[in-house]
């Protein structure tokens, strides 16, 4: 799937052949794995964990914003 990791500042990630997606949601921890449901979600202050196929995993520090997915696209607009 496709991930962009954006903020208001700069683009922390873009990329193709993500395989695993872990956010800190309002409510608890979840993940979204390829060809996932389409989803609209809060996020709180937290670590993004990016497991990208074939390598180690990728850790961004947010500080809140919402998750997009749509169509194999995952979209997270970050503070």
């Amino acid at each position: 799937m496709r991930l962009e990791i954006v903020t208001p500042d700069t683009t922390l990630f873009e990329g193709d052949h993500v395989h695993l997606v872990q956010l800190p949601g309002i409510d608890g921890s979840f993940e979204v794995m390829n060809h996932h449901a389409s989803l609209i979600s809060v996020l709180k202050k937290g670590s993004v964990k990016v497991e990208i196929n074939g390598e180690e995993p990728k850790f961004f520090e947010i500080n809140g914003g919402v998750i997009e997915v749509l169509k194999n696209k995952v979209l997270i607009l970050a503070e």
